[in-house]
């Protein structure tokens, strides 16, 4: 595993200069305590919207293991502001995992950023991902970023709280 190295972040163009610091994202293990503090910065965020979560820490270390998978912090300065995952789920198919961006490093086109970049380098041509509905943030980025409503491929989820996307890498239409 490629560890330590880092990537530039393109931020949003019309924010100021002075606010806009340029990020990097680092690859690093899953169990990088800044990994460990941004995906159970992740849960208590889902436990305030649903009253439920699950635990990142049951995730197995292994799923983001180079070649299939791997996971990204995204740094600001020497502050860990954002991360998230991706594995492969067939030889096509990946699927994004734990994506975080704290607060106040919203908006700054981080977390689109992560979204794919890496995904696309595990050669996937389609990308799948879940998150909750009440996550109104995070629809709207995968919204704004070609990602549509499929059916759950997680067994036992449940619609009423989980939204399943998806979209063709290289394209802004789902597959």
């Amino acid at each position: 595993m490629t560890v330590g190295y880092p990537i530039s972040v393109p931020t949003a163009p019309d924010a100021p200069a002075e606010i806009r610091p340029m990020p990097t994202v680092t690859v690093v293990p899953y169990d990088h305590h800044d990994v460990r503090r941004l995906t159970q910065a992740l849960r208590a965020e889902q436990l305030g919207l649903y009253g439920f979560a699950d635990d990142p820490d049951a995730t197995p270390e292994a799923d983001f293991d180079p070649p299939a998978g791997l996971f990204l912090i995204a740094h600001v300065g020497d502050e860990a502001v954002g991360c998230g995952g991706v594995r492969l789920l067939d030889e096509h198919t990946a699927e994004i995992k734990r994506m975080y961006v704290s607060g106040v490093s919203r908006g700054h086109g981080i977390g689109r950023y992560l979204l794919e970049h890496h995904a696309a380098s595990r050669r996937a041509t389609r990308i799948r991902l879940e998150t909750g509905r009440r996550n109104t943030a995070a629809l709207a980025l995968y919204s704004r970023s070609g990602y549509l409503p499929c059916p759950s491929y997680v067994a036992g989820r449940d619609p009423r709280v989980n939204r399943a996307m998806a979209r063709a890498l290289g394209s802004s239409s789902p597959r």
